[in-house]
């Protein structure tokens, strides 16, 4: 018979705030790693390298951690997409895989740690997120699943041309109609999720874009130390005032 602590799990129960709160982590995650990678003049190669070690310090403190840590949690997500932008954008750039190129071996990347976790535990839900193993799949699932969504916001505003806003609006019709999917169709849950999971990041790569990109390129030119700030304390101001308890895993 599972106790009640021993059925709780350390990643939070998917409601409409989890996806508020995702959003702006993803959105963070652009200005913020630009920040670090084109502002401080470091590059997207030393910009990986500082957000990965941060990405993986935090991953073994979630590991480690006893019960669901709402802000602990949190700041391995924009750790994710912070590692995900630099990447995204040193594959992309860099290495001249172009966004095209860079989106397709995301995605591929991004398969493939899906079905190894299939195969190896038999679920990829993430209500199903209870061992290391598997905890360990979840997260490195969520980098490339954040690094493709970097990839995939730049190239549909850049190389698809339809811009910032363009970009944004394409991303959010999609999720709503995930949204509309999950009300009024019998989709599996868990695809449906992993969907949602990963358009949110090319709308937080597009919206953070638009926030801090130059006039010129259809941006506001908005400082991304100031946008990163505030979107920082936006999301710790959630997490104070919508309380989010941990995912149930025995139901």
């Amino acid at each position: 018979m599972n106790t009640k602590e021993e059925c709780l799990s350390k990643v939070p129960v998917v409601t409409a705030i989890f996806w508020i709160i995702k959003i702006a982590a993803t959105t963070l995650g652009e200005t913020g790693g630009d920040s670090v990678s084109m502002s401080m003049n470091l590059g997207y190669l030393v910009g990986t390298a500082i957000f990965g070690v941060i990405f993986i310090g935090l991953v073994i403190a979630q590991i480690s951690a006893k019960k669901f840590q709402p802000y602990l949690y949190w700041l391995t997500i924009i750790a994710t997409t912070t590692v995900g932008t630099t990447l995204a954008d040193f594959a992309d750039r860099s290495l001249g895989i172009g966004y095209a190129g860079g989106s397709s071996l995301l995605l591929v990347l991004l398969l493939s740690s899906l079905f190894i976790w299939y195969r190896t535990t038999g679920s990829v839900s993430v209500n199903m997120v209870r061992s290391p193993k598997t905890e360990i799949f979840y997260w490195v699932t969520i980098m490339f699943s954040q690094t493709l969504g970097t990839a995939l916001g730049d190239w549909t505003a850049d190389t698809a041309g339809l811009g910032y806003t363009g970009a944004a609006i394409v991303f959010s019709g999609l999720l709503a109609l995930i949204g509309a999917a999950y009300f009024w169709t019998k989709i599996p849950r868990t695809m449906l999720f992993w969907s949602a999971f990963i358009l949110t990041r090319p709308l937080g790569a597009v919206v953070g874009d638009f926030l801090d990109k130059p006039i010129s390129s259809g941006g506001l030119a908005l400082s991304r130390y100031a946008a990163s700030a505030v979107l920082f304390v936006f999301i710790a101001v959630s997490i104070v005032f919508f309380k989010q308890r941990p995912a149930d895993q025995c139901h």
